[in-house]
């Protein structure tokens, strides 16, 4: 999602580090459009493996070499999934938004997987960037993609940290 530039937070998620421990402890976690890597370091921390995948991956060049770590550097918007029928404990998205890959998100998520979404909501125009419909959920678009998995929590909201927005966010557990 590109629809200019606008700063990007360096502390993890209120909404990612209240929900990180129904992660199953050691599992394996896809970060994705994980941007300079401030949730692939805090789910590290955690003691997570982690796969964070970028267009642009040189945010993370302090922890090449993390044994926790894998990275790969992919357009998520112009080229194939590039993760296969990979699957994971976890999918954490932030700050991103590519409706296409909502069917991938899904089978990324292993059975009694978690997903821990949250991104730029309708009526987040009113601050800023992004101001792109193509780039803001509407109205319970979030649950409506994952209606049929056990919905843990759900928000669409306005924030005033890291900076004024609309979001919409969700976690869920996909069925076992």
């Amino acid at each position: 999602m590109s629809d200019g530039q606008f700063s990007r937070p360096t502390t993890p998620s209120p909404w990612v580090m209240a929900h990180a421990g129904r992660i199953t402890p050691g599992a394996d976690v896809l970060d994705l459009a994980c941007g300079a890597g401030r949730h692939a370091r805090f789910l590290l921390e955690q003691g997570f493996r982690v796969m964070a995948v970028d267009i642009n991956i040189s945010g993370l060049d302090d922890l090449i070499g993390h044994p926790g770590l894998a990275t790969l550097e992919a357009d998520l918007e112009n080229g194939p999934w590039p993760l296969g029928n990979a699957s994971f404990g976890a999918v954490v998205v932030t700050n991103y938004l590519w409706r296409l890959l909502f069917p991938r998100l899904r089978d990324a998520v292993a059975p009694g997987g978690v997903l821990i979404y949250e991104t730029f909501a309708e009526g987040n125009e009113a601050f800023g960037k992004p101001s792109n419909p193509d780039f803001l959920l509407k109205e319970n678009e979030l649950t409506d993609w994952f209606s049929d998995w056990n919905v843990i929590a759900y928000e669409h909201v306005t924030v005033d940290r890291p900076k004024p927005a609309v979001v919409q966010r969700i976690c869920a557990v996909r069925p076992a």
